[in-house]
C-alpha cells in the first residue's frame, strides 16, 4: 500500500524545537520531490519546505533559517527540523509527495503555546 505517515508533532513552548518525520511505504522517496505543508485553523494550506530529487531545498520566507528539510534515503524518510518555534507555527503539518497525481499524509498537529 502506498502511503505517507507523519509523526513527531506535539506541544512545545515558543523558542522550542520539534522534528517531524514522514515515512513512505510503497514508493521510493528519493525519486520524487517531497514537501511539508501546514494548515492553521481558518487558513489555507501553505507550503513550508520542499526537497527536490536533486536534494535542493526551498523554504517559505516565514520559516527560512529556522526550519530544515532533509531526506534519509536509507530509511525512506523525510524530516522537518523546526527550531525557534513561534506561536504562528501552530498548525497541522502534512507531508506531500508528487508521486503520480500527488500523495498526502494524514497530518500531525504542532502546537506552540506557553
Amino acid at each position: 500500500q502506498v502511503q505517507l505517515v507523519e509523526s513527531g508533532g506535539g506541544l512545545v513552548q515558543p523558542g522550542g524545537s520539534l522534528r517531524l518525520s514522514c515515512a513512505a511505504s510503497g514508493i521510493i522517496f528519493s525519486t520524487y520531490a517531497t514537501a511539508w505543508y501546514r494548515q492553521a485553523p481558518g487558513k489555507q494550506r501553505e507550503l513550508v519546505a520542499r526537497i527536490w530529487i536533486s536534494s535542493i531545498t526551498e523554504y517559505a520566507g516565514s520559516v527560512k533559517g529556522r526550519f530544515t528539510i532533509s531526506r534519509d534515503n536509507a530509511k525512506n524518510t523525510v524530516y522537518l527540523q523546526m527550531n525557534s518555534l513561534k506561536f504562528e507555527d501552530t498548525a497541522v503539518y502534512y507531508c506531500y509527495s508528487n508521486y503520480r497525481t500527488g500523495l498526502w499524509g494524514q497530518g500531525t498537529q504542532v502546537t506552540v503555546s506557553s
